[in-house]
């Protein structure tokens, strides 16, 4: 990997993850977020009809690393329903596996929400099954925790949560990811999130940055993406956050709605590059 900064898009995997690397080239990004499968499904694509040396090949090729994945939108760690649990927790030992078939930089999970039982109640459950994903898992396979809006009982909405789970857990192959827009609507500004990062002393394990804009007010609680520079995140802030020397060399993944719509596009890595420079 070269040390220029690495800003980059969640993109659609369809033809193949090797195609999703050539779209990412196509709108002027070298790093890559993806999906193992359907967002909204259960069922997963064999690893064996991935082909890991495409993948590879397209990254050399159009030098896009790393490539991150996230993972399904109907995880949820922190549920007590115990046919979820299991469906999840497969869910994300595929993808973990997935990962490193192709080499990835980590899967990046929203651990849920607690539906209201609160996080003393449930902390040492997900503990518990964060470690057991390690168990039977590739070891150059790694985790990310993403930060949540803080709504719905999401766990992640305060970065206290994070931390303590980070630490309790105390694997390497443990790591977060923090996305701007739900730190927003958490009700923490920019700003103040960079002092609570570093009183917290989790720096070190932030891997990852989800930089996306708000549709909504600070504080809403809702989790709405909109396209950099047209929401409610002042550029200002954004600016110095990103710039910021613990943030700077870590890679930026964008996941908004696009200009036209169609997902994250050239006009919004582009103004990502403009804030950074």
């Amino acid at each position: 990997m070269s040390d220029i900064r690495r800003i980059g898009a969640h993109l659609s995997t369809v033809g193949g993850v090797d195609k999703a690397v050539e779209r990412a080239h196509e709108i002027g990004a070298n790093t890559l977020q993806v999906f193992s499968g359907s967002p909204r499904m259960w069922f997963r694509t064999p690893l064996e009809r991935i082909d890991a040396k495409q993948v590879k090949a397209a990254q050399e090729k159009y030098d896009v690393t790393p490539i991150f994945t996230h993972a399904l939108y109907l995880v949820n760690l922190a549920s007590d329903n115990p046919d979820l649990i299991k469906k999840s927790m497969n869910a994300l030992k595929h993808d973990l596996n997935f990962d490193a078939h192709i080499g990835g930089a980590g899967v990046i999970v929203h651990l849920g929400s607690h539906q209201g039982r609160g996080f003393e109640v449930v902390k040492k459950e997900l503990v518990s099954r964060l470690k057991e994903l390690s168990l039977d898992t590739p070891k150059d396979s790694h985790l990310l925790i993403e930060n949540a809006a803080a709504h719905n009982g999401k766990v992640g909405g305060r970065l206290e949560e994070v931390a303590w789970l980070l630490k309790a857990v105390n694997s390497p192959r443990l790591g977060w990811c923090f996305d701007t827009c739900h730190s927003f609507a958490a009700g923490h500004p920019l700003k103040k999130a960079l002092s609570e990062i570093g009183r917290l002393g989790i720096f070190d394990k932030l891997w990852c940055i989800h930089v996306n804009d708000s549709r909504d007010p600070l504080n809403s609680g809702r989790d709405r993406h909109e396209n950099i520079g047209d929401g409610q995140i002042p550029k200002a802030d954004l600016k110095h956050f990103l710039n910021d020397k613990h943030i700077a060399k870590l890679p930026i993944i964008t996941e908004v709605p696009g200009i036209n719509g169609s997902g994250p596009d050239a006009e919004n890595v582009q103004r990502i590059k403009d804030i950074v420079q």
